[in-house]
């Protein structure tokens, strides 16, 4: 907030934002008769969407006031925007500009009666949000002069003699000390403690909450050869305080973190082991194979049982420097967040880097400094780095919870170990980042040795090297394509080095992901979008980290940057031709959400049928991006940890919606899962899937996310909870800590223990239920399959491949759900005969047939007589035996008339699905309410406040009264939103307008919209598939049995293989769908249809009564449905919506 004058005397209240597109046609209305003489025609749209920086000023009325735009090469095209720095100080000599510390200001316009005072607040601003700018400049025609205003801010710069800019321009110019004062540091001094009691005072709590208790008065007179205080003054008058000490625990930091790439915070020594020790039988050509999101190796899976306090930075004692981290020295470039990936049980490939130097660091104890001059809090570091000669580095140690300090942009995040109990962050600043020279250039021949050393640690060296050869040698491929490298110099060594190429699937880009959230496209040629392919940088440099995305957009005359991050694992192997080098930009980068695609029916939309661009099949990667925009807009880091446990559709869903939320980047996010991610192997896709298909996630979305880009993966099960401590632990040994734990598990189905009834007689039903189903206990043979994930599938398949397919022993499916269907039929296609199959169907949890529609079970039925699949129905399992080996080999069931006995191969069981027994077991011994489900309120939460839980794994408090309404009844994907959005709301600093709720809400459970889907390949080769409405399933029957149940249609018939039925409610609306087909049909599209009025379906129950329509397959694949098939069609009809209710409705 500012105040500013008129010369009126009239005042106003003003803050400043970022320019969103919403404000160009305030901004217009701001024009004046002389912003055309000044700035030329300007559209203000396209200038948005290239400036690098674009301010408003904004009134306590929220107007815009003012507008300024900046943008890192000059206005008036005076020259090449690649040149502009050489003609710069050919034509103004004496000049200091660099690309580093200079803007130049395109637009500048404001209300008249504030002009003055605005030009001057919106320039403070610019430099108070880039701590590097130093300079603002304006070129103006030479027969125009600024108005009063802004000639308070600007001064004229003097051309050399005979530059022909004298005729032509005037150059204006802005230092930074014009308008925000520079801070000057020295040493504290007791009298420096009044003044540092204003600024210490509002902040004590934070401050004690941040680093400690501490005394302001006993950190001054502390001063001495390992302790030092200094202080930041404006005009005399101290205005922030920052305690320093040498002494640092430099071997805990190694424990906990990954710090290879600033050698162990030591010192270089001739007996470090820096690299494991090779072995003939290791294979030297892998690196060719290495892929984007190559995860680094996982770092020390060892736990500090000793949980440090808020002085640990500082070593009381001298410590052995023995690092226990395991990330390879000199991987500059590892930026991908998945900090701390797959570890599992510690093996002989996991090495850990011995460091025997002296410590080279120092830590910052304390920063206290008042707000307005927080993002100069860098300046302390020059006083810092000469009271401490001989370190090179400066570390600052800050709890997970606290939000980024201003000064933490400019040090590195140290990537911590997943089972790290240290509870802090831990930053780290090296000695040359405060260097200036640092200068960005198109790469030359003499450049290639220097790429070369930088890059010999990584995996990709080779790769890198060659494409920066092809650009100093031919500056195309061979195929023709451009190609453009840069390197980043300081004091004549090169420290960075990137290479981009032409981005030419723009096309495909703008039609699968939404890269329209980030930049207006219609503002975009063709060649304004570039494809990077490589980039690194020393660690040391990484606060240039976004003035190098900066200047490569500048001098390849590229406005937008794209960055793909392949499946790691494509047919059997990385997939080398599509590989780039892994990014530290990353994180300087947007993640875009993939688009959802229309399946479209090519052969009948003929000539109406889109392009090939769009529709062709590439292989999914995900997307990431930078603009001008965004480049030097920094994301909200959060470093909070959240621990999500289960890899389900509702804990993928959590994990996606925080990975995509703009503004901000969760440093922290752990999944525990048994499996890891479940990014399949493709080869496991082509078979048919054991298990019914939720859809809601598939192959193509997880490659679109790339999880492991920014998720830190524990594979292991979870055995316990300690609240007190706040840790996981996972596996009965590792221990995972977390400041936020959700728990979304789901259920599984476990192994159902025999009821152990004579077969020899003819037990009663009350005999055989009456304990019935119970988990087993015991040793579960090898052969004896339950069937949770894709991995446990995959796992099933090659077991029978190996074991059963050439064999001729049977096969027993056993449950009561309709997995049983779809693994006959996956067992089927596997080559095992029919008549090896037996069908042994569990009494049923609820009344009704399994599909809920008795025309469908027939049709299966019959399909399962026709492969020779002998089923066995409502038979409870009652003894098995197993042979010499533990194999089951016969199983026997009883009836409610006999019993049966079978031989038995492979036994696979879906009748007992349950929260998993270790996870119900650490809940309970972690004293969280547990009723046969986690029990949580309706916003997630449960007995403890930080730990949320959702999904098949709960139910709501029996305070609602809605016992028989779980989770279990609602679409997952819906739930894993919502229960990110109940999180985000802890984090996100954006205000987002919220309605009040009704009084009374919190006692109601939410109800949740979007459908729940099932489908699957059924016995017979049948497409199934069900979308219905979230609720508790009722069968077919009792559904149609209401007076107001509404109307359904229904076309062909199930035992041809033709079969769809729609169900509408009494509003006309879409509330269920049915398909059951020979067919493959397409799944995302039938789901758009749901909640859809019958008149939007082009009169689908006109057509139907007058018998327009037999096949509705047919006629959801004609032209006219496309458009409900668009990912953007319900903003239309919310658009559409909007309209009807603003205008007045005519009588």
């Amino acid at each position: 907030m500012a105040m500013i004058t008129s010369p009126e005397g009239n005042r106003e209240v003003v803050s400043a934002r970022r320019t969103e597109s919403q404000d160009v046609p305030d901004i217009i209305s701001l024009f004046s008769p002389v912003t055309e003489d000044i700035f030329g025609r300007i559209d203000v749209t396209y200038l948005l969407e290239n400036s690098n920086l674009a301010l408003t000023l904004c009134n306590e009325k929220n107007e815009v006031i003012a507008h300024a735009a900046f943008l890192d090469y000059p206005n008036w095209n005076i020259t090449d925007q690649a040149e502009w720095e050489p003609f710069l100080h050919e034509n103004y000599t004496n000049n200091k500009c660099t690309p580093l510390n200079t803007l130049f200001v395109h637009l500048f316009v404001a209300k008249e009666e504030y002009a003055a005072g605005c030009s001057q607040e919106i320039v403070r601003r610019a430099f108070i949000l880039l701590p590097e700018l130093q300079f603002i400049l304006l070129f103006i025609p030479a027969e125009e002069k600024l108005e009063l205003d802004m000639g308070n801010v600007f001064e004229r710069m003097m051309p050399a003699p005979g530059s022909p800019m004298n005729r032509g321009f005037t150059l204006l110019v802005c230092p930074s000390h014009r308008c925000h004062p520079q801070l000057y540091v020295r040493q504290a001094r007791l009298e420096d403690y009044d003044d540092l009691m204003l600024i210490w005072t509002p902040q004590s709590e934070t401050l004690k909450e941040t680093y400690g208790e501490y005394l302001l008065v006993d950190l001054i007179e502390l001063e001495g050869e390992e302790n030092q205080a200094a202080v930041c003054e404006v005009g005399g008058t101290a205005v922030g305080f920052m305690s320093l000490c040498s002494q640092v625990n430099v071997s805990l930091f190694q424990e906990c973190f990954d710090l290879g790439p600033f050698h162990g915070l030591c010192k270089p020594h001739p007996e470090d082991i820096l690299k494991v020790p090779r072995k003939p039988s290791i294979q030297e050509d892998e690196d060719e194979s290495n892929q984007t999101n190559q995860k680094p190796e996982p770092v020390s899976s060892q736990n500090v049982e000793h949980i440090p306090g808020p002085d640990a930075a500082v070593q009381r004692d001298g410590a052995v420097t023995v690092s226990q981290t395991e990330l390879p020295l000199g991987d500059v470039s590892t930026g991908v967040k998945s900090a701390a990936p797959l570890f599992e049980t510690e093996e002989e490939g996991d090495f850990h880097p011995v460091y025997r130097g002296a410590p080279n660091a120092f830590c910052i104890r304390l920063l206290c400094i008042d707000k307005k001059y927080e993002t100069g809090s860098l300046d302390f570091l020059h006083y810092a780095f000469k009271v401490f000669p001989d370190r090179d580095l400066c570390v600052i140690l800050v709890p997970h919870h606290v939000p980024e300090l201003p000064l933490m942009q400019s040090f590195a995040r140290a990537v911590p170990s997943c089972t790290s109990r240290l509870g802090r962050e831990l930053y780290v600043f090296h000695r040359a980042g405060l260097l200036t020279s640092f200068n960005v250039r198109k790469a030359t021949t003499n450049d290639l040795l220097g790429v070369k050393m930088l890059t010999e640690t990584l995996n990709l060296s080779e790769r890198i090297c060659n494409d920066s050869k092809i650009f100093t040698e031919a500056r195309r491929d061979p195929d023709g394509m451009p190609v453009q490298a840069f390197v980043a110099e300081v004091s004549d060594q090169i420290v960075g080095v990137s290479v981009t190429r032409d981005e030419m699937d723009i096309e495909y880009i703008r039609s699968h992901y939404n890269i329209e959230d980030f930049i207006n496209i219609n503002h975009y040629q063709q060649e304004d979008h570039g494809h990077l392919c490589h980039f690194v940088l020393n660690p040391a440099f990484h606060r240039y980290t976004k003035h190098f995305l900066k200047e490569i957009l500048r001098l390849a005359h590229k406005s937008a940057l794209y960055y793909p991050i392949y499946p790691q694992y494509v047919e059997g192997k990385f997939q080398s031709p599509c590989a780039h080098s892994l990014t530290s930009a990353l994180h300087y980068m947007a993640p875009v959400r993939p688009r959802r695609q229309i399946v479209y029916p090519l052969e009948e939309l003929g000539v109406n049928a889109p392009s090939e661009q769009v529709s062709q099949d590439q292989l999914s990667y995900s997307l990431n991006h930078t603009n001008r925009k965004l480049v030097l807009e920094s994301k909200v880091s959060i470093n909070t940890r959240i621990v999500v446990v289960g890899a389900s559709d509702v804990g993928i869903s959590f994990l996606e919606t925080l990975i995509f939320w703009p503004h901000l980047k969760f440093n922290n996010l752990t999944l525990i899962s048994i499996h890891g991610l479940p990014e399949k192997d493709p080869q496991s896709s082509k078979r048919r899937r054991f298990l019914i298909n939720s859809h809601s996630f598939s192959d193509e979305d997880y490659a679109q996310m790339s999880l492991c880009s920014w998720v830190n993966v524990v594979v292991g099960k979870m055995t316990g909870i300690n609240r007190t401590a706040k840790y996981v632990i996972v596996s009965k040994e590792k221990k995972v800590p977390y400041d936020y734990l959700v728990l979304c598990t789901g259920q599984n189905y476990q192994a159902l223990a025999p009821t152990g009834a004579d077969i020899s007689k003819l037990p009663t039903d009350g005999e055989v239920t009456s304990k019935w189903p119970q988990r087993y206990t015991g040793k579960v043979p090898s052969n004896h399959f339950t069937l949770n994930d894709d991995q446990d599938c995959l796992e099933a398949a090659r077991w029978l491949e190996e074991n059963l397919v050439s064999s001729k022993g049977n096969v027993i499916v056993y449950g009561n759900t309709i997995d049983i269907y779809t693994t006959v039929e996956a067992l089927l296609s596997l080559g095992i005969e029919g008549s090896r199959v037996h069908l042994v169907q569990a009494p049923l949890r609820s009344a009704g047939a399994l599909l809920g529609n008795a025309a469908l079970e027939h049709a299966v039925g019959e399909a399962l007589q026709r492969a020779g699949v002998a089923v066995h129905p409502d038979s409870v399992l009652a003894q098995w035996g197993q042979g010499d080996h533990g194999l089951l080999t016969w199983a026997a069931f009883t009836t409610a008339t006999n019993t049966l006995r079978l031989q038995c191969s492979a036994f696979f069981s879906f009748a007992y699905r349950t929260v998993d027994y270790e996870t119900s077991k650490a809940i309970n011994d972690a004293c969280l309410v547990f009723d046969g489900k986690l029990v949580i309120d309706a916003k997630f939460r449960t007995s403890d406040v930080s730990i949320r839980a959702a999904g098949p794994l709960t139910k709501f408090s029996r305070r609602y009264c809605r016992e028989e309404l779980t989770h279990s009844n609602f679409n997952s994907k819906e739930i894993g939103f919502e229960l990110a959005a109940s999180l985000l709301s802890l984090f996100d600093p954006t205000p987002h307008p919220r309605s009040q709720p009704p009084e009374g809400a919190d006692r109601l459970i939410p109800m949740y919209k979007r459908c729940k889907v099932k489908g699957g390949v059924l016995p017979g080769g049948y497409n199934y598939l069900h979308i219905s409405k979230p609720a508790i399933p009722l069968p077919l029957d009792a559904e149609l049995a209401p007076c107001d149940h509404g109307m359904e249609i229904i076309t062909g018939e199930a035992r041809h293989g033709n079969y769809f039925r729609m169900h509408f409610n009494r509003y006309h609306m879409v509330d269920s769908i049915t398909c059951f087909s020979k067919e493959p049909f397409p799944v995302s599209n039938y789901i758009c249809l749901y909640g859809q009025h019958e008149r939007l379906l082009n009169d689908l129950y006109y057509r139907w009564r007058a018998g327009q329509l037999t096949d509705l397959y047919s006629y959801f694949r004609e032209p006219w449905s496309m458009a409900i098939y668009h990912d953007r069609f319900i903003d239309l009809q919310k658009e559409l919506r909007q309209i009807l209710m603003s205008e007045q409705v005519r009588k």
